[in-house]
Protein backbone atom coordinates (compact mmCIF):
# COMPACT_ATOMS: atom_id res chain seq x y z
CA UNK A 1 0.00 0.00 0.00
CA UNK A 2 2.65 2.43 0.72
CA UNK A 3 4.41 1.65 -2.63
CA UNK A 4 1.01 2.74 -3.92
CA UNK A 5 0.61 6.13 -2.61
CA UNK A 6 4.09 7.00 -3.55
CA UNK A 7 3.83 6.03 -6.85
CA UNK A 8 0.56 7.95 -6.97
CA UNK A 9 2.44 11.17 -4.95
CA UNK A 10 5.05 11.31 -7.67
CA UNK A 11 2.57 11.19 -10.92
CA UNK A 12 0.54 13.85 -8.68
CA UNK A 13 3.76 16.20 -8.61
CA UNK A 14 4.52 15.79 -12.19
CA UNK A 15 1.10 16.84 -13.43
CA UNK A 16 1.13 20.05 -10.44
CA UNK A 17 4.74 20.71 -11.91
CA UNK A 18 3.71 21.21 -15.61
CA UNK A 19 0.44 23.39 -14.59
CA UNK A 20 2.37 25.86 -13.19
CA UNK A 21 5.33 27.19 -10.81
CA UNK A 22 7.28 25.70 -7.99
CA UNK A 23 8.41 28.17 -4.78
CA UNK A 24 11.35 27.57 -2.23
CA UNK A 25 12.03 28.34 0.85
CA UNK A 26 14.41 25.83 1.96
CA UNK A 27 16.74 23.32 0.81
CA UNK A 28 17.80 19.55 1.68
CA UNK A 29 20.54 18.20 0.39
CA UNK A 30 21.06 14.49 0.65
CA UNK A 31 22.65 11.53 -1.41
CA UNK A 32 21.11 10.87 -4.53
CA UNK A 33 17.95 8.76 -5.46
CA UNK A 34 17.34 6.02 -7.67
CA UNK A 35 17.33 6.37 -11.80
CA UNK A 36 13.86 7.79 -12.48
CA UNK A 37 11.79 7.97 -15.41
CA UNK A 38 9.46 10.49 -16.14
CA UNK A 39 7.42 12.41 -19.10
CA UNK A 40 8.83 15.95 -19.97
CA UNK A 41 6.16 18.25 -20.86
CA UNK A 42 7.43 22.03 -20.69
CA UNK A 43 4.64 23.51 -23.17
CA UNK A 44 1.74 22.16 -24.59
CA UNK A 45 3.36 22.23 -28.35
CA UNK A 46 5.95 20.11 -26.99
CA UNK A 47 5.98 16.02 -28.10
CA UNK A 48 5.83 13.86 -24.64
CA UNK A 49 8.84 11.72 -24.52
CA UNK A 50 9.90 9.60 -21.92
CA UNK A 51 13.57 9.88 -20.82
CA UNK A 52 15.68 7.56 -18.26
CA UNK A 53 18.65 9.42 -16.75
CA UNK A 54 20.86 8.13 -14.75
CA UNK A 55 21.02 9.94 -11.09
CA UNK A 56 24.53 10.31 -10.92
CA UNK A 57 24.46 12.90 -13.45
CA UNK A 58 26.08 16.23 -13.35
CA UNK A 59 25.57 19.19 -15.63
CA UNK A 60 27.31 23.07 -15.72
CA UNK A 61 23.82 23.92 -14.62
CA UNK A 62 24.47 22.40 -11.47
CA UNK A 63 27.59 24.69 -10.21
CA UNK A 64 26.15 27.97 -9.85
CA UNK A 65 22.58 27.90 -7.46
CA UNK A 66 20.51 31.02 -8.63
CA UNK A 67 18.63 30.94 -5.24
CA UNK A 68 22.46 32.12 -3.90
CA UNK A 69 21.98 34.29 -6.53
CA UNK A 70 19.29 36.20 -5.30
CA UNK A 71 19.85 35.25 -1.55
CA UNK A 72 22.96 37.28 -2.12
CA UNK A 73 21.25 39.95 -4.66
CA UNK A 74 18.96 40.84 -1.59
CA UNK A 75 21.47 41.10 0.66
CA UNK A 76 23.53 43.68 -1.26
CA UNK A 77 23.85 47.48 -0.75
CA UNK A 78 24.56 48.08 -4.72
CA UNK A 79 26.10 46.05 -7.54
CA UNK A 80 29.62 46.60 -6.67
CA UNK A 81 28.72 44.82 -3.65
CA UNK A 82 26.68 42.27 -5.11
CA UNK A 83 30.11 41.46 -7.42
CA UNK A 84 32.00 41.19 -3.87
CA UNK A 85 29.39 39.22 -2.35
CA UNK A 86 29.54 36.27 -5.61
CA UNK A 87 33.32 35.98 -5.71
CA UNK A 88 33.74 36.01 -2.11
CA UNK A 89 36.12 33.22 -1.71
CA UNK A 90 35.35 32.55 1.93
CA UNK A 91 31.27 31.70 0.89
CA UNK A 92 31.95 30.25 -2.67
CA UNK A 93 28.61 31.00 -3.93
CA UNK A 94 29.74 29.89 -7.74
CA UNK A 95 30.98 27.01 -8.36
CA UNK A 96 31.48 27.76 -12.15
CA UNK A 97 34.41 26.69 -14.28
CA UNK A 98 33.64 26.96 -17.79
CA UNK A 99 36.97 27.24 -19.22
CA UNK A 100 38.28 24.43 -17.18
CA UNK A 101 41.55 25.77 -16.03
CA UNK A 102 40.72 24.31 -12.75
CA UNK A 103 39.90 27.43 -10.83
CA UNK A 104 36.66 28.99 -10.20
CA UNK A 105 35.85 31.72 -12.66
CA UNK A 106 35.93 34.93 -11.77
CA UNK A 107 32.32 36.47 -12.01
CA UNK A 108 31.79 40.42 -13.02
CA UNK A 109 28.73 42.18 -12.93
CA UNK A 110 27.25 44.44 -15.39
CA UNK A 111 24.49 46.36 -16.11
CA UNK A 112 21.93 47.83 -18.38
CA UNK A 113 19.94 51.29 -16.73
CA UNK A 114 16.33 51.12 -18.47
CA UNK A 115 15.16 53.77 -16.60
CA UNK A 116 12.61 51.76 -14.01
CA UNK A 117 13.81 49.00 -14.91
CA UNK A 118 17.42 47.54 -14.49
CA UNK A 119 18.99 44.74 -16.50
CA UNK A 120 21.80 42.89 -13.82
CA UNK A 121 23.98 40.80 -16.19
CA UNK A 122 26.23 38.02 -15.03
CA UNK A 123 29.48 37.29 -16.75
CA UNK A 124 31.84 34.44 -16.31
CA UNK A 125 35.79 35.56 -16.75
CA UNK A 126 37.07 33.04 -19.18
CA UNK A 127 40.32 34.33 -21.20
CA UNK A 128 41.58 37.90 -22.32
CA UNK A 129 38.30 39.82 -23.59
CA UNK A 130 36.28 36.81 -23.39
CA UNK A 131 33.12 36.46 -21.36
CA UNK A 132 29.77 34.17 -20.78
CA UNK A 133 26.35 35.13 -19.55
CA UNK A 134 25.98 32.80 -16.46
CA UNK A 135 22.44 34.55 -15.48
CA UNK A 136 20.13 38.10 -15.57
CA UNK A 137 18.30 39.58 -13.02
CA UNK A 138 15.63 42.55 -13.91
CA UNK A 139 14.42 44.32 -11.65
CA UNK A 140 11.49 46.46 -11.68
CA UNK A 141 10.43 49.52 -9.71
CA UNK A 142 6.95 48.86 -10.10
CA UNK A 143 6.74 46.50 -6.81
CA UNK A 144 10.53 46.47 -6.87
CA UNK A 145 9.57 43.43 -8.64
CA UNK A 146 12.74 40.53 -9.56
CA UNK A 147 13.32 38.00 -11.86
CA UNK A 148 16.53 35.67 -12.08
CA UNK A 149 17.34 34.49 -15.44
CA UNK A 150 19.21 31.46 -16.22
CA UNK A 151 21.20 31.97 -19.09
CA UNK A 152 19.76 29.68 -21.63
CA UNK A 153 23.03 27.24 -23.04
CA UNK A 154 23.74 26.87 -19.10
CA UNK A 155 20.36 26.60 -17.71
CA UNK A 156 18.55 25.73 -20.83
CA UNK A 157 15.36 28.15 -22.26
CA UNK A 158 12.36 29.73 -19.98
CA UNK A 159 14.52 28.94 -16.68
CA UNK A 160 13.06 31.41 -14.43
CA UNK A 161 13.19 32.24 -10.63
CA UNK A 162 11.24 35.16 -8.63
CA UNK A 163 12.44 35.53 -5.45
CA UNK A 164 10.11 37.32 -2.54
CA UNK A 165 12.52 38.55 0.23
CA UNK A 166 11.17 38.67 3.68
CA UNK A 167 12.50 42.60 3.57
CA UNK A 168 12.88 44.82 1.17
CA UNK A 169 17.02 45.01 -0.46
CA UNK A 170 18.55 47.71 0.52
CA UNK A 171 20.00 47.54 -2.89
CA UNK A 172 16.49 49.12 -4.26
CA UNK A 173 17.02 52.61 -2.58
CA UNK A 174 20.33 52.78 -4.69
CA UNK A 175 18.31 51.41 -7.81
CA UNK A 176 15.70 54.28 -7.46
CA UNK A 177 17.44 57.03 -5.67
CA UNK A 178 19.93 60.05 -6.42
CA UNK A 179 22.88 58.17 -6.29
CA UNK A 180 22.20 55.76 -8.67
CA UNK A 181 24.82 54.67 -12.11
CA UNK A 182 25.22 52.03 -14.18
CA UNK A 183 27.68 49.36 -12.92
CA UNK A 184 30.40 48.06 -15.34
CA UNK A 185 32.87 45.80 -13.64
CA UNK A 186 36.61 47.30 -14.15
CA UNK A 187 37.89 43.67 -13.89
CA UNK A 188 38.64 41.15 -16.42
CA UNK A 189 41.38 37.98 -17.13
CA UNK A 190 44.42 38.67 -15.21
CA UNK A 191 43.06 41.93 -13.25
CA UNK A 192 40.81 40.85 -10.16
CA UNK A 193 40.24 42.80 -6.80
CA UNK A 194 42.63 41.97 -4.09
CA UNK A 195 40.32 40.30 -2.00
CA UNK A 196 39.66 37.74 -5.08
CA UNK A 197 41.67 34.20 -4.50
CA UNK A 198 40.33 31.13 -6.83
CA UNK A 199 39.66 28.04 -5.43
CA UNK A 200 39.29 24.68 -7.43
CA UNK A 201 35.78 23.79 -7.87
CA UNK A 202 33.98 21.01 -5.57
CA UNK A 203 31.89 18.41 -7.13
CA UNK A 204 28.66 19.83 -7.01
CA UNK A 205 26.73 17.81 -4.54
CA UNK A 206 29.52 19.01 -2.08
CA UNK A 207 29.52 22.65 -3.25
CA UNK A 208 24.93 22.29 -2.73
CA UNK A 209 25.77 20.88 0.93
CA UNK A 210 28.07 24.12 1.41
CA UNK A 211 25.74 26.74 -0.75
CA UNK A 212 22.82 25.65 1.69
CA UNK A 213 24.32 27.94 5.28
CA UNK A 214 24.53 30.54 2.19
CA UNK A 215 20.80 31.40 1.25
CA UNK A 216 18.29 33.07 3.10
CA UNK A 217 15.33 30.29 3.79
CA UNK A 218 13.33 33.32 4.92
CA UNK A 219 12.73 34.50 1.34
CA UNK A 220 10.90 32.61 -0.80
CA UNK A 221 12.30 31.47 -4.56
CA UNK A 222 9.49 30.84 -7.26
CA UNK A 223 10.73 28.31 -9.72
CA UNK A 224 8.74 28.75 -13.30
CA UNK A 225 8.80 28.67 -17.13
CA UNK A 226 7.52 31.87 -17.77
CA UNK A 227 8.88 35.31 -17.99
CA UNK A 228 6.36 37.68 -15.78
CA UNK A 229 8.36 41.06 -16.74
CA UNK A 230 7.95 40.63 -20.63
CA UNK A 231 11.26 41.73 -21.16
CA UNK A 232 13.92 41.17 -23.74
CA UNK A 233 16.81 39.79 -21.20
CA UNK A 234 18.20 37.91 -24.01
CA UNK A 235 19.63 40.38 -26.26
CA UNK A 236 20.74 43.65 -24.28
CA UNK A 237 23.82 45.45 -25.68
CA UNK A 238 26.16 43.70 -22.91
CA UNK A 239 25.26 40.15 -23.43
CA UNK A 240 28.62 37.62 -24.46
CA UNK A 241 28.53 34.53 -25.45
CA UNK A 242 31.95 33.37 -26.55
CA UNK A 243 32.09 30.02 -24.29
CA UNK A 244 28.71 28.44 -26.38
CA UNK A 245 30.04 30.42 -29.58
CA UNK A 246 33.08 28.49 -29.77
CA UNK A 247 31.92 24.98 -28.42
CA UNK A 248 28.43 24.31 -29.24
CA UNK A 249 27.82 22.15 -25.69
CA UNK A 250 24.29 24.47 -25.17
CA UNK A 251 22.01 23.17 -22.97
CA UNK A 252 19.91 20.96 -24.76
CA UNK A 253 23.06 19.21 -26.92
CA UNK A 254 24.20 18.44 -22.97
CA UNK A 255 20.79 16.97 -21.81
CA UNK A 256 18.42 15.83 -24.94
CA UNK A 257 15.90 14.76 -22.71
CA UNK A 258 15.20 17.54 -20.68
CA UNK A 259 13.54 21.19 -21.92
CA UNK A 260 16.02 23.11 -19.04
CA UNK A 261 16.92 22.68 -16.06
CA UNK A 262 13.45 22.32 -14.10
CA UNK A 263 12.47 19.14 -16.06
CA UNK A 264 16.40 18.34 -16.01
CA UNK A 265 16.34 18.02 -12.08
CA UNK A 266 12.64 16.07 -12.42
CA UNK A 267 14.42 13.75 -14.70
CA UNK A 268 17.26 13.37 -12.61
CA UNK A 269 15.21 12.84 -9.36
CA UNK A 270 16.35 15.71 -8.09
CA UNK A 271 19.52 14.56 -7.72
CA UNK A 272 20.58 17.43 -5.27
CA UNK A 273 16.83 17.35 -3.93
CA UNK A 274 15.32 13.71 -3.03
CA UNK A 275 13.43 14.83 -0.04
CA UNK A 276 12.06 17.78 -1.38
CA UNK A 277 9.23 15.96 -3.16
CA UNK A 278 7.26 15.23 -0.07
CA UNK A 279 6.81 19.20 0.88
CA UNK A 280 4.16 19.25 -2.23
CA UNK A 281 1.85 17.67 -0.14
CA UNK A 282 1.94 20.45 2.56
CA UNK A 283 0.35 22.73 0.45
CA UNK A 284 -0.89 23.16 -2.90
CA UNK A 285 -2.84 26.36 -3.69
CA UNK A 286 -4.65 27.40 -6.46
CA UNK A 287 -3.69 29.04 -9.70
CA UNK A 288 -1.50 26.57 -10.77
CA UNK A 289 1.37 25.60 -9.00
CA UNK A 290 3.37 24.58 -6.03
CA UNK A 291 3.60 25.63 -2.39
CA UNK A 292 7.09 25.14 -1.81
CA UNK A 293 9.72 23.25 -3.83
CA UNK A 294 9.01 19.18 -3.78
Amino acid sequence: MKKIVSISCLALAFTLFNCGSTTSSTSDYNVPPPNVTVNNAPTSNTVTTTTTVEANSTDISDNLDLEAVASVFGESKDLEDFEKRLNNPDTQISNLDLNEDGNVDYLRVVSVDKGDEKIVTIQSVLAKDEYQDVATIDVKKENNSVQVIGDQDIYGPDYYLYPTFVATPLIMDWFWGPYFSPWFSPFYWGYYPPYFRPWRPFPPHIYHNNIHGHINHNNHYHHNNYNHHNSDHVNHQLKRNDHFSNNGKTFQTRNPGSYNKHTLDMNRGWIFYPFKFWRILEGFHGGGGFHGWF
